[in-house]
């Protein structure tokens, strides 16, 4: 099945050159051009196209107000936005308008062909450097949110004591394990329990489960 694209980008020369790296896969089609976002919006509305290639930076309408009119009248084509900027906070509001893939036009080349079938297939594809970036980002925005995760009012050993407790081991067992005694494993377990405003063990192994520390099997 041929996957049928659509190009977007109101630099002409950009635009036939894709056109003839696209069209030399046996598999992608350009069924047209649009030179700015109104354009690109019409052009979906007319062909529905499976994918469309789209520049942010374009005149009249933009690229991610484009996207978003073009998720609302043809939810089923897919966008790739293909720029020359790698900011994270555009990224991230390209990702919210609902795009599928974002590129780099300084490391388009063959990336174009591998994003248009990931996407087509129903993946994200973003390019190496701008997935590097959004990565380190979510790492830097979840350290600095993580004394507002509950688990980071425990220290490592109740973290231990804790896990061991929804596991379904018995404070014998627990006092074995950690090489403490009986009523230091009590202790730790009221503290556990003040921390995280649970009252008994089946709420607390409720919270394991729901914060992904432990299954139901």
């Amino acid at each position: 099945m041929t996957i049928d694209v659509l190009l977007a980008d109101d630099h002409k020369v950009v635009c036939d050159g894709l056109e003839v790296l696209l069209n030399s896969e046996s598999d992608i089609h350009v069924v047209g051009q649009a030179a700015e976002g109104r354009e690109a919006v019409r052009r979906v509305r007319e062909l529905q196209p499976d994918i469309v290639i789209m520049d942010i930076n374009m005149p009249e309408l933009n690229g991610l107000e484009a996207t978003h009119q073009i998720m609302e009248t043809s939810p089923s084509t897919r966008v790739i936005i293909l720029s020359m900027y790698a900011h994270n906070e555009l990224i991230f509001r390209a990702l919210q308008a609902g795009v599928k893939g974002y590129l780099l036009k300084d490391s388009a080349g063959i990336e174009v062909v591998e994003a248009v079938r990931a996407v087509h297939a129903g993946c994200r594809y973003m390019s190496q450097k701008i997935a590097d970036d959004v990565i380190d980002e979510y790492i830097r925005l979840r350290q600095d949110s993580h004394d507002d995760h509950p688990l980071s009012l425990l220290t490592p050993r109740e973290r231990e004591v804790f896990q061991l407790i929804v596991e379904g081991k018995s404070r014998v067992e627990i006092a074995d394990i950690l090489c403490l005694s009986k009523k230091t494993i009590d202790t730790y377990r009221s503290r556990i329990m003040k921390k995280l405003d649970v009252h008994d063990i089946p709420s607390l192994v409720k919270f394991a489960i729901q914060h992904g520390l432990t299954s139901l099997e």
